[in-house]
């Protein structure tokens, strides 16, 4: 398992080496590291170097764990203990819950970031079944110069990523980065 890591980690740093094009769309400007969602822990582990390659390549960091958005934004509800009464009445929140959590992150960038800020997102997985990773990626990009780096724990075949391996997958035009590459 280590050595997908290893090789996940040398494809990234081979990609962050590359000089940065500008002009590009913001969904271009994304790159998704996409590991084996068991590997979660050890890359949890060992995200301290993609940050030295992110900054040996003279790019800034920039670190946004996802981990936590919904149980924070669950707590801040009016109507929490009803939620928990009856889970099925919170489905219509998740919307939301995304727009409102990009709004938080987007403000936590804002003027923390500029065009050679790699800005990297851990912990996407908590956002299934509440959002999508790809509405909410798409979404976040548009407040992010320079790069964003997804730590995604799936799956990516035929230009298609699929979130810890469930049936529907997404196009996207983001750079895959795999321990393949």
């Amino acid at each position: 398992m280590s050595n997908r890591l290893n090789r996940l980690i040398t494809s990234y740093t081979n990609h962050i080496n590359i000089p940065w094009v500008k002009g590009l769309a913001d969904e271009q400007r994304v790159m998704f590291a996409v590991y084996h969602k068991e590997d979660e822990l050890k890359l949890r582990a060992r995200v301290e170097e993609f940050k030295v390659a992110t900054e040996s390549a003279n790019h800034a960091w920039l670190q946004l764990d996802l981990t936590n958005l919904f149980p924070e934004w669950m707590s801040s509800q009016k109507y929490r203990e009803e939620y928990f009464e009856d889970p099925e009445s919170l489905t219509s929140k998740y919307k939301k819950f995304a727009k409102q959590s990009v709004a938080k992150l987007a403000e936590e960038l804002d003027g923390n970031v500029d065009e050679n800020t790699l800005v990297t997102l851990i912990g996407c997985s908590s956002l299934f079944g509440f959002t999508s990773v790809a509405g909410f990626v798409k979404n976040l990009s548009v407040h992010v110069p320079g790069r964003l780096l997804v730590l995604f724990p799936g799956e990516y075949i035929e230009n298609t990523y699929r979130l810890l391996d469930a049936r529907d997958g997404w196009g996207y035009q983001a750079t895959a980065i795999t321990a393949d590459n």
